[in-house]
């Protein structure tokens, strides 16, 4: 396996070790967006810290910096992707990193996505943009372990039959004004409908909905602003279809229920910060921006 390239410059398999490297105030952020989000690509972390560090090619070396530091790794998964080599590195958190993090008390027991590895990073790509956006605008993001913290609660909420485990749960604070949202990024890895036990759109919808009817929420949780469950596709005729699906449930989860569609792979590239901005799709035709 190639160490290094023609002129001894690091590769994705390797960068020469660099010792004394200390983490700077910006480079903590990072670290705390990572621990906060998930892993995340470097277009992500030069956006948190853009409106104040402007150069993208110093960023981009500080991070390289903090990968030969033995702060940052590049997880494996993200090189199986058609033409891997021109998207940006996607960095991770090492055992070096939380345990800085924790010596300067400022580790957090927050809750990462889970799963297959390319179902949680698109996840941590959606609430990483949606919290980036938000602070840009004055609206705080409030992580799940800061709610979960209020009761005591685990992100897995026990029902009648089964359990529901949004993929992530956060809230925003617009001044003094909340509202809380989970979250489900389908990756078209499951069916539309299902007789058999596996999770499908279909029962999902079902799921939600016996959640909001029965106030599952606010007992588990401890919730009391709004909530809205903000689903994510990657297929424009996947997101009709669960549309579609929606049309006759009750008006309670048709409302409460905003779906949207993205590549996947370009909000890896590009930010994706419209999560925030542009409008999400409800049923029945009618749209509404998180932002408000």
């Amino acid at each position: 396996m190639t160490q290094t390239d023609s002129l001894g410059r690091s590769t994705f398999h390797h960068i020469a070790p660099q010792t004394g490297v200390r983490p700077t105030n910006r480079e903590i952020r990072w670290l705390k967006h990572i621990e906060r989000h998930g892993p995340q690509s470097s277009q992500y972390l030069y956006e948190l810290t853009r409106d104040t560090h402007r150069c993208k090619d110093t960023a981009l070396r500080q991070m390289q910096k903090l990968r030969a530091g033995g702060f940052l790794r590049l997880p494996q998964q993200q090189r199986a992707t058609e033409h891997s080599e021109f998207n940006p590195y996607v960095y991770d958190l090492t055992k070096a990193a939380k345990d800085h993090l924790f010596d300067l008390g400022l580790a957090d027991p927050t809750v990462r996505p889970t799963g297959h590895w390319w179902h949680g990073f698109a996840t941590s790509c959606v609430t990483s943009s949606i919290d980036i956006a938000a602070a840009r605008h004055g609206v705080r993001y409030i992580p799940a372990h800061t709610i979960l913290a209020k009761q005591g609660a685990t992100l897995e909420i026990p029902m009648k039959r089964g359990k529901l485990i949004p993929d992530q749960l956060f809230a925003l604070d617009y001044g003094g004004s909340f509202r809380a949202f989970m979250l489900e990024v389908d990756r078209g890895t499951e069916p539309s409908r299902s007789s058999a036990a596996r999770k499908s759109l279909a029962k999902s919808i079902q799921q939600y909905e016996a959640l909001l009817q029965r106030g599952y929420q606010k007992t588990h949780y401890g919730l009391k602003a709004n909530l809205l469950v903000l689903w994510v596709f990657n297929s424009p005729t996947r997101q009709m279809k669960f549309l579609s699906l929606l049309e006759g449930h009750s008006e309670l989860i048709r409302r409460s229920i905003l779906t949207t569609c993205v590549n996947l792979y370009d909000l890896v590239r590009l930010g994706g910060t419209n999560l925030f901005n542009e409008p999400w799709q409800r049923s029945g035709n009618s749209q509404q921006r998180i932002c408000d």
